[in-house]
């Protein structure tokens, strides 16, 4: 029963280990879009306060 009982329990860790290494995959690929939706977002405020000649994010600069 030892045997059997040790393969349950490394086909567990086995499981565990498969869905953390997804997860941190996944992480690094939401971190990675974020980054990327940040410089976008900062790109389409320049050219918004660009064209409007308005300060909208109130940091005292326009562009």
């Amino acid at each position: 029963m030892g045997i059997f009982w040790d393969l349950l329990q490394q086909d567990e860790l086995e499981k565990q280990q498969k869905q953390a290494d997804t997860l941190e995959d996944r992480v690094m690929q939401l971190e990675t879009e974020l980054a990327n939706t940040k410089i976008l977002l900062k790109k389409t405020l320049v050219a918004l306060e660009t064209h409007l000649l308005k300060d909208i994010d109130g940091d005292g600069k326009m562009g």
